[in-house]
């Protein structure tokens, strides 16, 4: 298990070509609390990746956040990055784990089922994600996943929970007492018009502490 917690806040990144601004939104998004960051760029060429990823390892760097790279394991090792995330067709955790080490954080996307978890866990991944837990426009045709499986997820996992999907600071607070660890959230906190402030409704969650 890395000794890095994954919990709190999982900002993950938009699209977004002007890494200036990739950068000021990101600032603000950790200036509000998120407790890791996520680099995803579906869109970007290899070229401008590796740039923005870069860039996002001063600044997470600079606010003690872990950075973690979507899907890609030779962009999270070129740029130092803390980890990566693997999607259902993004290669083994085993293989991932001989690329970046042991001392780096390995996420696995195991969407709506407990099966892939399980598997995921015993390769050695860090931490599972579930989702989408609720509509999102980022992902409209992902599959749906319950906050019944987050409580069957918890008493079996050992690992951080990650729940993702159309989650808002208002619908978290559920997820957050059926048992997931980390709200993984894009379009609530990267494109409300006070990003900060977004962010900081998502932090006040985990401030006030799990439901009992």
């Amino acid at each position: 298990m890395n000794s890095m917690v994954v919990s709190g806040l999982y900002a993950i990144t938009p699209d977004e070509a002007d890494t200036a601004e990739l950068l000021r939104k990101v600032r603000l998004t950790l200036l509000g609390g998120a407790r890791v960051l996520q680099y995803r760029n579906k869109v970007a060429a290899a070229e401008l990746r590796l740039k923005q990823a870069g860039a996002l390892r001063e600044l997470t760097c600079e606010f003690a956040v872990p950075l973690i790279v979507n899907d890609d394991v030779v962009l999270a090792k070129q740029v130092a990055a803390d980890g990566v995330h693997l999607g259902g067709a993004d290669g083994g955790v085993a293989d991932a784990r001989a690329l970046l080490g042991s001392g780096k954080i390995i996420g696995v996307s195991c969407y709506n089922r407990l099966a892939p978890a399980h598997e995921a866990v015993r390769q050695g991944a860090d931490y599972v994600a579930f989702g989408s837990f609720f509509y999102s426009a980022v992902k409209p045709n992902a599959v749906v996943a319950t906050p019944d499986l987050l409580l069957q997820a918890r008493r079996e996992l050992k690992v951080p929970i990650v729940a993702i999907g159309g989650i808002t600071a208002h619908n978290g607070a559920q997820l957050l007492e059926a048992g997931a660890d980390a709200l993984a959230v894009i379009s609530a906190v990267f494109s409300a018009l006070d990003i900060e402030g977004a962010a900081r409704e998502f932090s006040n969650l985990f401030e006030q502490g799990k439901p009992a």
